[in-house]
């Protein structure tokens, strides 16, 4: 049995259509990507060598603080949460501790 020439471009024209309605289907069910949350600088709640910057005179930046919580140090954090995070010297602060 012989397939027609019109047979086949009929075919090819089919599978094509199916191919592209499935990628059509498949981008639309994709979540777009979120953004990335803003951060704020919270003071006091980095531990010893994990802050993100400024430990105060004598450091350099990140990783530098050599005391756990100290209030010259700060951690990047989603912005809003800083002042509810509870460390054993009280909470974190927008601004510098002494």
């Amino acid at each position: 049995m012989s397939v027609s020439r019109s047979g086949l471009a009929i075919a090819a024209a089919l599978s094509l259509a199916s191919s592209l309605a499935a990628g059509t289907a498949a981008a639309d069910t994709q979540k777009p990507a979120k953004a990335p949350a803003a951060k704020e600088a919270c003071y006091g709640i980095a531990k010893a060598g994990q802050n993100d910057c400024k430990a105060g005179p004598g450091t350099s930046c990140a990783g530098s603080s050599k005391v756990d919580y100290d209030g010259k140090a700060f951690k990047l954090v989603d912005k809003g949460t800083c002042v509810t995070i509870k460390t054993p010297k009280g909470n974190g602060s927008l601004t510098p501790k002494a």
